[in-house]
């Protein structure tokens, strides 16, 4: 009964992301979890729990990696394609379920069961507060990475995203876990005293004013920054256009892809430019050539109508490194020339590059349309255009917000998004899509997003979506964004809050160890 509650409370939290989006129940589907794992006293039951919760959270955001089956037009055999899709999607459930049961263990082994009587609840809350941001900030150092507690929020709850302003995407986070866990803090008083006055067990609403404090504290901190006006300034407009080709990836790298991409493209390119549009962004690899070979784009319709209007292009391709290849945005010019290029820092696992490729490799390979590996960019790049320093991010490079925070520091004014995910179901594109309000909340920028499929979309420094395209569908779309060179305090200082965290929970532990 108990694993059931577990795992029913986390089947919840992983309802608060696309499609269902309901981000309200990320303030109260951890609270079980957290009364549960205090509760036990074997370690093994703690780490259980939090396992078959993390299973249930992860499950059900990340099930859109099914997606990927079929995978019949890469040549895999229809059982093997639905192998595949059940492997993966297993194997990244459980990667993050087992942070969760992580977090379960080691909350239970500082703050044991025996003298949980002889702690203040503040400290227990600190404790597992610290103690999650840690292990998310280790896990967001890795390859797989995508449902950090601050997605819960996005793009609903706009006012409590503006906390990563503070300190990135952790701020959310901790603000989450703090609710929950005076929650469950607040039930375990409530057991605590049935316990000593002997009386039927009740929850009275006393136990609920701080977390209900609490919560309506971290709002009101978010709706004064959301408040904050934008000033946009006639100097630092800039009219951009955006192009969704709607290249299936069953046709997109064979002649019938190509030729329908490059009279896609081009089309959509000189109707942009007839708008008087300053620059037009295509998707991540757009156009499937290796641009940094003259002769390759020579000859390319899109690349003559840049020559004839004379437009600046940002177009996604394929670049070089030495002897391997990497996927690319770049700035084509008004005279047609390469004038910067930004080569996608984070490669999707099994998909751009394969993790222990002399064991796997073999195995998954297929699951890539590419004939050869891809390479990751250099984390320092800075993406030059004749506008100004520009923000990037290619694909998977959204769920990264350290990414998007050291090109901002470096004095990025705009966020320019290229994705392909044309090989998903429309709940990972609304994700993606959350993933991108929210670096443009954090960096306090306007976002561009340019898809093949879908969703692409404007969002302003607030979040809020100016305008999204639909899904599947060839089209079209320019308006006016503004650069921007305000500096949030996580753009300037980073993640200093778990540091902050790391050394307060240092000081608990001290404090407990002193009284035991």
């Amino acid at each position: 009964m108990i694993l059931f509650i577990t795992f029913i409370s986390g089947i919840f939290m992983g309802m608060t992301t696309a499609p269902v989006n309901a981000w309200f129940l990320g303030w109260v589907a951890l609270a079980p979890l957290w009364v549960l794992v205090i509760q036990q006293e074997k370690y093994f039951d703690k780490f259980l729990l939090g396992l078959v919760w993390g299973i249930g959270y992860h499950g059900v955001a990340l099930f859109w990696i099914t997606g990927i089956h079929p995978m019949t037009w890469l040549g895999v055999p229809w059982l093997a394609s639905l192998a595949i899709a059940i492997f993966c999607w297993i194997f990244i459930t459980l990667w993050g379920a087992i942070l969760v049961a992580i977090w379960a263990y080691l909350f239970g082994v500082l703050t044991p069961t025996s003298f949980s009587e002889k702690i203040f609840s503040f400290a227990r809350v600190l404790l597992g507060i610290t103690l999650w941001c840690c292990l998310e900030k280790i896990w967001s150092l890795g390859s797989l990475w995508w449902t950090s507690l601050s997605l819960t929020q996005s793009n609903y709850n706009l006012v409590i995203l503006h906390l990563s302003q503070l300190s990135g995407p952790i701020t959310v986070t901790a603000a989450i876990i703090t609710v929950n866990a005076l929650i469950g803090e607040g039930f375990i008083k409530a057991k605590l005293q049935e316990k000593k006055v002997d009386f039927r067990f009740s929850l009275s609403p006393s136990f609920f004013l701080l977390p209900i404090t609490t919560f309506l504290f971290f709002h009101i901190v978010g709706f004064s920054l959301y408040n904050i006006p934008l000033n946009p300034d006639s100097e630092t407009a800039l009219k951009v256009g955006i192009i969704q080709g709607n290249i299936p990836n069953e046709i997109k790298f064979n002649s019938t892809g190509w030729y329908r991409a490059l009279e896609g493209y081009t089309t959509g390119y000189k109707k942009l430019a007839d708008q008087s549009v300053d620059a037009v962004l295509t998707p991540e690899t757009a156009l499937p050539f290796l641009w940094t070979n003259q002769n390759n784009r020579r000859f390319l319709s899109f690349y003559q109508a840049i020559l004839d209007k004379e437009v600046v292009a940002w177009v996604g391709g394929y670049g070089k490194q030495d002897n391997n290849l990497t996927n690319s945005l770049f700035t084509i010019d008004n005279t047609g020339e390469i004038f910067s290029r930004y080569d996608k820092i984070k490669l999707v696992p099994l998909g751009e590059f394969i993790p222990f490729n002399e064991i796997l490799g073999k195995l998954i390979d297929r699951l890539s349309p590419l004939d050869a590996h891809l390479v990751p960019g250099k984390t320092d790049q800075i993406f030059e255009t004749p506008f100004g320093k520009a923000i990037v991010g290619i694909c998977y490079d959204s769920a990264f917000s350290q990414v998007f925070q050291r090109q901002t520091a470096a004095g990025g004014e705009f966020i320019l998004t290229a994705a392909n995910n044309a090989h998903y179901s429309p709940t990972m594109p609304a994700q993606h899509h959350a993933q991108d309000v929210m670096r443009a909340i954090e960096t306090d920028r306007w976002a561009v997003r340019a898809t093949n499929t879908g969703y692409s979309g404007i969002v302003d420094p607030h979040g809020r979506t100016i305008w999204l395209s639909g899904i599947n569908t060839y089209e079209t779309y320019s308006t006016t964004i503004y650069r921007r060179n305000t500096q949030t305090l996580y753009v300037k200082l980073g993640d200093w809050l778990t540091p902050l965290l790391v050394m307060g929970g240092i000081l608990i532990k001290i404090i407990i160890w002193s009284k035991i």
